[in-house]
């Protein structure tokens, strides 16, 4: 288990001191696929640096397995380290050496014997589906098979947490996907924990269980992904989860609902529901709902008949139907 507590980091500068977390507090479970998401600036590579500790905490604590890094000896700081992998946008790998070689690299540093690193690298190029480029060299690889090889020598440590840093964001679509399932595929496998830190939501959508969204160093909400894309609570995740969802200051005057799919059947056509069952027409001021694993997820925004006796009929409608919450919106200008 993964335990960031009251964890601040702030960085000295000529105009003073910024902040670039402040106060999070974030638990990743054994095993998990977690997602840690915000917009650029939100504070989420310091954070995730956090975690192994290349960014020291000005303030807090950061426990795992009940241990505290912070609190630990260099010594014991490097040892908890080799339980602990990094990816990253750029790959890093050494352009001198093979793959096989920029593989078995870490094993190398912890002195593994030469024939075991080779044999162990052999291993992790059949599990990240390249087994016949272990004597190509990086130039000679396509960006997904450099990510590929990135994420093999990471796990040649045998980690128990794997930290992605934005590991996906050099790449195409097709390759993000591939990527992606690889990883998902390693988490599910392997059983390693993976925290995955992206600006994409639609990459949390794709592998993750759980996410935490952070804005300017604080988090703003966390919990399972199913949760926050059918609910967010704060601004920042609503920015974050319908970016194009309806703006509030341009609703038409009129009575206003906004109703969130929790993960029901995509296939149950709300609003023509309403019009036969109740004979109630309303008015779709926009929407942005998406469908995971075949649940509705998302939000709606309905203007209702101005008589209130059809409106009140509507809303008790909604109220019934499983899977949707609904509330009423106030303050909105035409």
């Amino acid at each position: 288990m993964i335990e960031l507590k009251h964890i601040y980091k702030v960085f000295p500068t000529a105009d003073g001191e910024f902040t670039a977390l402040n106060d999070v507090n974030i638990t990743i479970e054994d095993g998990d696929v977690f997602g840690i998401v915000g917009m650029s600036g939100a504070g989420k590579s310091t954070l995730v640096r956090c975690i192994n500790l290349l960014e020291r905490p000005t303030s807090g604590q950061v426990v795992i397995d009940g241990k505290d890094l912070c609190a630990m000896s260099s010594r014991e700081l490097i040892q908890q380290r080799r339980s602990i992998s990094m990816i990253f946008q750029q790959f890093n790998l050494l352009m001198q050496r093979t793959c096989l070689k920029n593989i078995c690299f870490p094993m190398e540093i912890a002195g593994v014997k030469k024939a075991d690193a080779e044999k162990r690298a052999r291993e992790l190029l059949e599990i990240v589906g390249l087994p016949d480029k272990a004597d190509a060299y990086p130039a000679q690889l396509s960006g997904g098979q450099k990510q590929r090889i990135a994420i093999a020598r990471g796990l040649a440590s045998d980690p128990k947490i794997l930290l992605c840093d934005e590991a996906t964001s050099a790449l195409d679509p097709k390759t993000t996907r591939d990527i992606l399932h690889l990883v998902k595929d390693i988490n599910q496998r392997l059983g390693i924990t993976v925290v995955v830190i992206t600006h994409e939501m639609a990459v949390v959508e794709e592998i993750c269980s759980h996410v935490a969204i952070l804005d300017h160093g604080v988090l703003q909400e966390s919990g399972s992904v199913e949760e926050v894309f059918s609910n967010p609570k704060t601004e920042a995740g609503r920015r974050l989860v319908y970016p194009d969802g309806v703006v509030m200051d341009k609703l038409p005057a009129g009575h206003v609902i906004r109703i969130a799919f929790n993960g029901g059947s995509s296939d149950e056509p709300l609003i023509s529901s309403l019009a036969i069952d109740c004979g109630v027409k309303v008015s779709i001021l926009g929407a942005d709902t998406r469908t995971i694993d075949g649940k509705s997820f998302g939000t709606m925004m309905l203007g209702l008949p101005d008589n209130k006796e059809e409106a009140d009929k509507a809303i008790a409608y909604i109220k019934k139907q499983p899977n949707i919450t609904m509330e009423e919106v106030k303050n909105y200008h035409g």
